[in-house]
């Protein structure tokens, strides 16, 4: 009975003990002023789902999507790795990397909208090692645009040189492909960060 006892009084005083020392430490301070900063970025965008190398995968598609004519299907998913370059050919210099994923929202075969998340990072220059985030909608367009349609979408993060940013890309596109869906984008970025 004595040994039950003492057991019974240790558990109570482990669990006593134990939200004590669970308790994360915390501290609040106030964060001095900080200085905005806006830099702006030109460069462009290839998404490149067909040919030998393709930069984009269809990774998911509804078993209900019946519409095998569209070359984005209602709900596909696609993983993308697409490259970042100077000029809009791609064969110009690399400058970094969009990585990411998208889901096609259109119903209608002959447009493409997306809700789109990607990580744009860069591999050389002044920005070498820093990247910016988009989570945003494509808006609704043609699978052939028309060129000079400017698409907006929002920054919503940013690390490195591009920390806590937030912001806007403009996106047009220099060319594409509706049979094989390729395109090279145009891309005009203003980041503001700290």
């Amino acid at each position: 009975m004595e040994k039950q006892m003492i057991f019974a009084c240790a558990m109570i005083f482990c669990l006593a003990v134990a939200p004590v020392y669970g308790q994360y430490y915390s501290k609040t301070i106030k964060a001095g002023p900080r200085v905005e900063k806006m830099t702006r970025l030109r460069f462009f965008y290839h998404d490149i789902p067909s040919g030998k190398n393709p930069t984009t995968f269809l990774i998911a598609q509804a078993n209900i999507t019946q519409d095998f004519f569209s070359p984005s299907p209602y709900g596909s998913l696609y993983s993308m790795d697409d490259s970042l370059t100077l000029e809009p050919e791609r064969t110009s210099k690399m400058v970094g990397n969009a990585q990411g994923l998208y889901l096609a929202l259109s119903r209608d075969p002959t447009k493409f909208t997306a809700v789109f998340y990607a990580d744009f990072a860069f591999t050389i220059g002044k920005f070498k090692g820093s990247s910016f985030s988009l989570f945003s909608r494509y808006p609704l367009t043609d699978f052939v645009p028309s060129p000079g349609v400017i698409r907006e979408m929002a920054i919503v993060g940013g690390t490195g040189a591009f920390r806590m940013a937030t912001g806007f890309a403009l996106f047009r596109a220099t060319s594409s492909n509706a049979k094989t869906g390729d395109a090279s984008l145009e891309v005009d970025v203003t980041l503001y960060h700290y």
